[in-house]
């Protein structure tokens, strides 16, 4: 472990310069046209990093430019209504980053008037922002020479310098950027972490880097060892658990009823079709009927099974089973949920729903339920 400290601390120390030169030189030429790349707006760049966390650059584009026509501004989105901030981040998944982005307009246009910090240690402080954020925002935003630690980045840095430890250590994130820092010259923060991210997404990929076409494979300590394809280490994951949950379609007089989750944890703040987990022993329509009169104080008859639907999140997969159901009894109260609906079909869109509800939707929709 020392030595190869000591190795990358050798190899910064001798080339850091070269290499930041080398990565300047090689950017322009590869530097591609997307929409944030194009803008000094800060709050643009700030949309286009949120979602960007945890999800790809192709997916996003479509929703980063459909979310600024809904809010085209800080103050647009601080004032709008946070169901409308989901509705138009839906399908995008991890809508924690929604929630955060909409109380952190609120805060900064509340606390400062609308105007961003211009620091590292500023965005921090601001909800849903980590280091990786901070830096883009200083960095990008504010021409900060402060690094950017991406996934692209990391990995870049692991096999530049050899890095043979876990990067999701903390001791070894500091480290890391520790070594991006060294790489930044006066005035150049905004440029190399471009490069960084830039040659990690085209040429140092997770499988199969290029070695060939990579403009600072001489200095690289992973090629040099022959280790590339193993680095960075990856932490071992634990094996991703199985849900299962029933959930009903629950019709009164030509409409649905639907449910609101609550703000805080999982999904929080959009709207779903009640149901849950079976317990030990019992079917799946006896579930639902449990489930239903728990969460929403309902009576419900379950007449037939509509569809299975499979969703992966981060951390579980969850199989969904559907069932038609005909309303008996009981005034609804949303005794698990913030809110209860009953909303006729025409109408079920203008809701944000989870991605694991869209298809159930649009088989409603088909079917004219």
């Amino acid at each position: 472990m020392r030595s190869f400290r000591l190795e990358r601390q050798g190899s910064l120390t001798a080339h850091s310069g070269n290499i930041a030169r080398t990565l300047l030189a090689w950017a322009p030429k590869n530097r591609d046209g997307l929409p944030w790349r194009r803008t000094p707006d800060p709050y643009r760049i700030l949309v286009s990093e949120v979602m960007l966390q945890q999800t790809q650059v192709a997916t996003v584009i479509p929703y980063y430019r459909r979310f600024l026509r809904a809010f085209p501004t800080l103050r647009s989105l601080a004032k709008a209504p946070l169901e409308k901030v989901l509705k138009a981040w839906e399908g995008l998944g991890y809508y924690a980053r929604a929630r955060n982005l909409h109380r952190l307009a609120q805060e900064v246009l509340r606390d400062n008037g609308g105007r961003f910090p211009t620091t590292h240690e500023g965005w921090k402080k601001l909800p849903g922002i980590g280091d990786y954020t901070a830096g883009a925002m200083a960095s990008f935003a504010f021409g900060q020479d402060v690094p950017s630690l991406d996934s692209n980045t990391i990995r870049v840095l692991a096999r530049l310098f050899g890095m043979r430890t876990d990067p999701s250590k903390g001791s070894v994130k500091k480290e890391l950027r520790g070594l991006a820092q060294g790489l930044i010259p006066l005035g150049g923060g905004h440029r190399i972490n471009l490069a960084l991210m830039d040659l990690g997404a085209t040429v140092c990929l997770p499988k199969g880097p290029l070695c060939g076409g990579c403009p600072v494979s001489r200095y690289c300590v992973a090629r040099a060892k022959g280790i590339q394809n193993k680095l960075p280490v990856r932490r071992v994951r634990k094996p991703i658990p199985s849900v299962e949950a029933v959930i009903g379609i629950i019709g009164k007089a030509g409409r649905v009823l639907i449910a609101k989750r609550p703000a805080k944890g999982l999904l929080g703040g959009l709207w779903e079709f009640p149901g849950g987990k079976p317990e030990p022993g019992e079917t799946l329509p006896q579930a639902l009927k449990r489930e239903v009169c728990e969460e929403t104080g309902v009576k419900i008859r379950v007449r037939e099974f509509l569809m299975l639907v499979k969703h992966a999140y981060s951390h579980f997969r969850v199989r969904l089973h559907v069932f038609s159901c005909d309303y008996l009894d009981g005034k609804p109260k949303p005794l698990e949920y913030d809110e209860l609906k009953w909303v006729p079909l025409s109408r079920i869109r203008d809701f944000p729903f989870p991605k694991a509800n869209q298809a159930i939707i649009s088989k409603l929709c088909e079917a004219k339920y």
